[in-house]
């Protein structure tokens, strides 16, 4: 029961967490006034982690598929 609760739990609270960075990161450009592109900046810049954690999913599960 509690693998299973953990794993359905962890990928929602994982993707909350991402969601809620973005948001800080949107919040940050909008209060330092960054325009367009410093917007893209802060964004490509700060969700590097976000995006390297995704591509590692998304690896990790086609490793587990035979698919790589």
């Amino acid at each position: 029961m509690q693998q299973t609760f953990e794993a359905w739990i962890t990928p929602l609270m994982i993707g909350g967490l991402m969601l809620f960075m973005c948001f800080i990161i949107w919040d940050l450009a909008k209060q330092s006034r960054a325009g367009r592109f410093g917007t893209i900046m802060l964004f490509v810049v700060l969700g590097a982690g976000m995006l390297g954690y995704v591509f590692k999913l998304v690896v990790s599960w086609a490793l587990e598929h035979g698919i790589i």
